[in-house]
C-alpha cells in the first residue's frame, strides 16, 4: 500500500550546512526536487530572510552545493526561488530514495534538521531506503509513517522488520546481552555480514520498539532499518 513518511536528518550530515552555519536567519523551502541520471540531485528552492549577494557567497563556499541559478525573484515577499545543483554526498542520499521507488513530496529545515516528506508506492521500499541512506554513515530517523486512504493524524504501529528480528534473535542467542558480553558488537555484525554501525543502529531501534512496547508507550517512530 502507498506509505507517506516524514524523515529527519541532521544539516551537517546532508545538504546546505554550510551555508546555514553563515546565515543562521536563513528560511529554506524546497519545491520539488528533480533527478538527472543517476547522480544529479537538482532540488527548486525558495530561500527568504537573506540579502541576496550574501545567499550567493555562502553557496559559492558550500560543499554541498556545486552549481546554483537564481530562477526569480518575488521582491514583494523578500524570496528568491533558486535552482541548486547538490554535490555527490548529498545526492547520494537523494539517489537512495529514488531507486527504491521514493518520491520526495516537500522538505524543509528547521533547527539543525532537514525534514523530508516522501511517499512509495509500498512500506518494504521505504525501510530499504532508511538501510542505504545508513549504510553510507549517516543517521536518519523515521518520524511518522501513514498509509494512504488512513487519517492523517494516524500513526501506524512500530513493528520490527525481518533484519531486525534476525539480528537481535542472533545478539541473544549468541550471548551478546549476557553480562559480560560473549560476543562483542564488531563479531556478531561479522556473523551477520553487517558493518557494525548498520548493527548497533538495528539493535537501537528493536530496543527502542520492544521497551515502548513493553512500557504501552509507542514511540511514534516507524522501526526500520
Amino acid at each position: 500500500m502507498t506509505t507517506i513518511a516524514e524523515l529527519t536528518l541532521s544539516t551537517d550530515e546532508f545538504a546546505l550546512a554550510k551555508t546555514l552555519d553563515r546565515l543562521p536567519e536563513l528560511e529554506i523551502r524546497v519545491e520539488s526536487v528533480v533527478a538527472e541520471g543517476p547522480t544529479r540531485t537538482m532540488p527548486l528552492v525558495w530561500f527568504s530572510a537573506v540579502d541576496p549577494e550574501e545567499l550567493e557567497t555562502a553557496l559559492e563556499a558550500d560543499p554541498t552545493v556545486d552549481d546554483y541559478q537564481c530562477l526569480l525573484e518575488a521582491a514583494d515577499d523578500g524570496e528568491w526561488f533558486y535552482r541548486l545543483q547538490y554535490g555527490e554526498d548529498v545526492s547520494s542520499v537523494c539517489h537512495s530514495v529514488y531507486t527504491n521507488g521514493g518520491t520526495v513530496l516537500d522538505a524543509q529545515v528547521t533547527d539543525g534538521q532537514w525534514t523530508l516528506r516522501l511517499l512509495f508506492p509500498h512500506r518494504e521500499e521505504l525501510s530499504e531506503t532508511v538501510s542505504a541512506i545508513e549504510e553510507q554513515g549517516v543517521h536518519i530517523d523515521v518520524r511518522r509513517m501513514v498509509e494512504a486512504g488512513q487519517d492523517d493524524d494516524l500513526e501506524t504501529t512500530a513493528a520490527l522488520t525481518e533484519p531486525q528480528q534476525e539480528a537481535i534473535a542472533e545478539a541473544y542467542r549468541q550471548g551478546y546481552y549476557d553480562v559480560p558480553r560473549e560476543i562483542s558488537l564488531e563479531e556478531l555484525a561479522n556473523e551477520l555480514d553487517i558493518s557494525h554501525q548498520a548493527l548497533s543502529e538495528r539493535l537501537r531501534r528493536a530496543n527502542r520498539v520492544l521497551a515502548s512496547e513493553q512500557l504501552e508507550e509507542p514511540t511514534g517512530e516507524l522501526a526500520t532499518d
